[in-house]
């Protein structure tokens, strides 16, 4: 098996490296300092269920590395529109994409059957943009659940987690997803394949909504928005208006509104991927957390007033921090 990890990052170099260990032929894309520790010392990973080394071929050229069987896709959904030129290199008429995202993902209606069948949501897919460089028929989902960071170039801190949920946008359980699966097993990581991704996505998504503007809006930690009298309600409400666009398409999440909360408690005071983007003066992640999910209460009808409030107050921090 041939993989190359498209954005070899925090979450990419880990499952990079685990693969490597279990034998794929694996290519990390990256660069910067980053990419010149993992050329010179391979990926370090430091992780309470054991650290290891994975000495896994690494480049900022796709064409080194030509045609593969997977692309694991670790970069922010916000710059898939502008991968054709990395991606091109790398795909072949199978090649299959694992796109590791947070939020609703390009392909969601894609094979989704019912009345929404084919839909495009511009919010994640403006113009069409993303499903030009990404067909939805390479697409495998993925939900992360896995949470590390970058400690230093070429050093990944595995906090917790080890699952990464993947699956069909047809819910088919496929050959290209089971062989995946086994690869990432072998590599000493879960990897379930999900009849019905989508359910996945939305309990995934029932945190990211809220959580992700909220931190970054009042620069906030977990612990400190659920200690928080006043923003744990508004983000009771956000999650309450969330599960309701969900049902309304037909999924269940599964987990109830409190329980999700005293997880989000125990994690502690960790600092939200969007507030770490933004203050590294990076884009934040948002259309695809927060704008989709309004997109979708519209063709739905579900009302959700404190999700529109808080999205166009983020949506103004995002254009201000990218000014």
């Amino acid at each position: 098996m041939k993989v190359a990890v498209l954005g070899a990052g925090a979450i990419g170099a880990y499952v990079g490296a685990a693969l490597h260990r279990a034998g794929a032929d694996v290519h990390l894309i990256a660069r910067g300092p980053h990419l010149a520790a993992m050329r010179q010392h391979g990926v370090r990973v430091l992780s309470p269920r054991g650290d290891f080394t994975a000495r896994a071929h690494a480049t900022d050229d796709p064409a080194e590395v030509g045609p593969v069987d997977y692309v694991f896709l670790g970069l922010k959904a916000n710059s898939y529109a502008a991968c054709g030129p990395l991606i091109k290199p790398l795909v072949h008429d199978t090649t299959a994409v694992v796109a590791a995202q947070n939020g609703i993902p390009w392909w969601y209606f894609h094979r989704h059957g019912g009345p929404h069948d084919g839909h495009r949501v511009e919010s994640v897919d403006p113009d069409g943009a993303v499903s030009a460089v990404l067909a939805p028929e390479r697409a495998v989902g993925c939900v992360v659940y896995a949470a590390t960071e970058l400690e230093g170039p070429g050093v990944v801190r595995h906090l917790e987690g080890t699952r990464f949920s993947i699956g069909e946008p047809d819910r088919s359980v496929s050959g290209r997803c089971l062989g995946f699966s086994e690869a990432m097993v072998a590599g000493g990581l879960k990897c379930p394949v999900e009849p019905d991704l989508r359910n996945d996505i939305w309990l995934k998504l029932l945190g990211n909504i809220s959580f992700n503007p909220i931190s970054a809006l009042a620069r906030a930690t977990m612990r400190q928005m659920c200690l928080h009298g006043g923003t744990r309600k508004v983000i009771e409400i956000m999650m309450t208006e969330t599960l309701s666009v969900a049902e309304a398409l037909g999924c269940e999440v599964g987990v109830s509104i409190e329980r999700r909360l005293a997880g989000a408690e125990r994690v502690g005071d960790h600092r939200t991927s969007t507030l770490q983007d933004l203050e590294r003066g990076k884009p934040l992640e948002l259309d695809v957390l927060l704008a989709a999910v309004v997109e979708l209460a519209e063709i739905t009808g579900v009302p959700v007033p404190t999700l529109r409030t808080v999205h166009a107050i983020s949506d103004l921090l995002a254009l201000r921090s990218a000014a």
